[in-house]
């Protein structure tokens, strides 16, 4: 397994690498859902029977118990380190950029119950952030996740090498992130409920001063370097 892959040229939509995985009737698990734009996406395949998609931000899981265009999803207020589902029930888990948010010392935790809900043979589609790029050098400069990136795929390493769970495949690619200015930026990203940020005037100045940098005619775009880890659970 490697951390990223430097010479990767791919960009593209993730939904494109995670849609053909879903098998007909499935039973999804979602882990960290956000806001249910991922969640909408899988349930747009027409082949999820249920869904369970589960988010520790209590202001965002209120905001998704108010949806009512989803009515095969259940949402719930819970970690991956301690899943509200029986074993053996899921064909196929689903974790966009979070494992890195479980806490340190939990993160082998939540793996373990990924694969105790895994039915045999069931898949763990794992992407993350590469700690790279243009975007990221924003980022960190309030939100350096360096460490805790490298925490969440160590334990994934530990996992594989065990036998715990099987790596599949790897895949690195870019996606393109887009703001329209610095004000959608801060509200969206800096202003995230999940995380609280509070910058010093100094530091939003840098970061506003970077961000202007990348600005265009029509907003700021940059591309993000990703990794997925496949995971299977032994059958």
């Amino acid at each position: 397994m490697k951390i990223s892959d430097p010479e990767s040229e791919l960009v593209c939509q993730e939904h494109l690498l995670y849609a053909e995985l879903i098998p007909q009737q499935a039973r999804v698990l979602e882990l960290g859902c956000g806001n249910a734009e991922k969640t909408r996406s899988v349930m747009r395949s027409g082949k999820v029977a249920y869904c369970l998609a589960l988010e520790t931000d209590a202001v965002q899981h209120a905001r998704n118990l108010a949806r009512t265009d989803l009515p095969n999803v259940h949402f719930a207020l819970a970690g991956a380190q301690d899943i509200p589902a029986d074993s053996d029930s899921f064909d196929l888990v689903l974790m966009f950029k979070s494992l890195h948010h479980v806490p340190l010392d939990q993160m082998d935790a939540a793996l373990s119950e990924i694969r105790r809900v895994l039915k045999p043979g069931g898949l763990a589609y794992i992407s993350e952030p590469v700690f790279a790029g243009d975007y990221n050098e924003i980022l960190r400069l309030f939100h350096d996740e360096e460490l805790v990136r490298r925490a969440a795929f160590e334990a994934m390493e530990r996992a594989v090498d065990s036998g715990f769970l099987e790596l599949v495949e790897q895949k690195f690619f870019k996606t393109a992130v887009r703001y329209r200015d610095f004000a959608q930026f801060e509200e969206k990203v800096i202003g995230a409920t999940h995380t609280q940020h509070r910058l010093t005037a100094e530091c939003l100045a840098e970061v506003r001063a970077r961000f202007a940098a990348h600005i265009g005619p029509d907003g700021a775009e940059f591309l993000t370097p990703n990794r997925v880890d496949l995971l299977r659970k032994p059958r």
